[in-house]
């Protein structure tokens, strides 16, 4: 299973400490984590291995999007930061309108990641 994880700036230790407390399950379950550039150098710098794709800004919304429209990245993990303005919100929109047209569990925070971790 593939999972996609993206975090804004401000979340990204967020993202980091959440993937930590569930280290074991996906490990267990032989989760493959595929993410954007930013969030992917600090997911590997924890010790986690994860398939970095360009930075949100620069395309990886896009491409994890593009993923999600071919059936390759099964749930998407999106730490978003609702206080901040971001100048690739279209690309996070289409993001989160492709997870909605091809069924695929989107968590936009802790707290519903945590209830799609479980359901693993």
């Amino acid at each position: 299973m593939e999972i996609a994880i993206i975090a804004h700036d401000g979340k990204k230790t967020e993202m980091v400490q959440f993937l930590n407390e569930h280290r074991s399950i996906l490990e267990q379950k032989q989760i493959t984590l595929v993410s954007t550039g930013t969030t992917g150098k600090k997911v590997r710098k924890a010790g986690f291995e994860v398939t970095r794709l360009l930075s949100g800004p620069l395309g990886g919304d896009a491409q994890i999007a593009a993923r999600v429209a071919e059936g390759k990245c099964q749930m998407v993990l999106f730490f978003r930061d609702p206080l901040e303005k971001h100048p690739h919100e279209p690309d996070v929109l289409m993001l989160m309108r492709l997870c909605d047209v091809h069924d695929v569990p989107l968590a936009t925070n802790p707290a519903t990641a945590n209830l799609l971790m479980k359901g693993l």
